[in-house]
């Protein structure tokens, strides 16, 4: 387990958390990082848990 996130606060699989940035994306949603821990803190923690960054994250979606 990743220091600092309790495993229990991880609600989605990292195919979720790259489905849904994409979902973003296409639904015309921003994927700038501040914006997406203010409306979506589950995908944002959910992604960090994954991936070493928002921009690991993104990036692992295709949009970077």
């Amino acid at each position: 387990m990743k220091k600092g996130v309790a495993n229990l606060d991880i609600t989605m699989g990292s195919d979720e958390v790259i489905s849904r940035i994409k979902q973003l994306q296409t639904g015309g949603g921003s994927i700038n990082k501040k914006q997406v821990k203010q409306h979506d803190p589950e995908l944002m923690r959910s992604a960090l848990y994954y991936f070493p960054s928002w921009e690991h994250a993104v990036k692992n979606a295709g949009l970077l």
